[in-house]
């Protein structure tokens, strides 16, 4: 063999044993890397494990003080609504009339829902269950009070009606 010849097997197992080398040696410890890499993401995500969960408790508390505060309790806006004008009527000697079945609509992912009710009783007292639907209560917006001043003619007393629609996002 001459000097060519020997140069040329010489290149080609060079570069064979480079290939055996990275399929063999190299190609792993680069594997190894990646999963010692993703291994050390999921220890610090261990490590801050407690700290988070810590601080999930403190924000299921402070949620759950809020619907407390708001008198939000259940599943239902339409029970717990109906249950605080209940509960504001006897208080404040109001009557619920009349409480409509929700009207819902959507509007792109976001349902709205409008709740008609009907109470009767002063005008104090009605402005009162008003300021605490929107103030005291997250119940959603008053977007619409219709007052109306209706006569009893077998007792002869005329008494205030009030009509409200509440808007609520859910």
């Amino acid at each position: 063999m001459n000097k060519k010849n020997k140069n040329i097997v010489l290149i080609i197992v060079f570069f064979i044993i480079l290939v055996l080398c990275y399929n063999l040696a190299i190609s792993n410890t680069l594997n190894l890397k990646k999963s010692y890499e993703s291994l050390k993401q999921e220890e610090i995500s261990f490590k801050n494990t407690p700290k988070q969960l810590s601080l999930l408790k403190q924000k299921q508390k402070y949620y759950d003080s809020l619907l407390n505060k708001y008198h939000i309790h259940g599943n239902s806006i339409q029970n717990n609504l109906l249950k605080g004008l209940n509960t504001f009527s006897k208080k404040h000697d109001l009557k619920v009339i009349e409480f409509k079945q929700p009207h819902s609509f959507k509007n792109d992912d976001l349902t709205i829902k409008t709740y008609s009710f009907t109470i009767e009783g002063n005008y104090n007292n009605l402005l009162n269950l008003i300021y605490t639907l929107e103030q005291r209560t997250k119940f959603g917006e008053i977007i619409n009070l219709h007052f109306e001043r209706k006569k009893n003619f077998r007792l002869g007393k005329n008494y205030l009606q009030m009509r409200v629609l509440l808007k609520s996002f859910s």
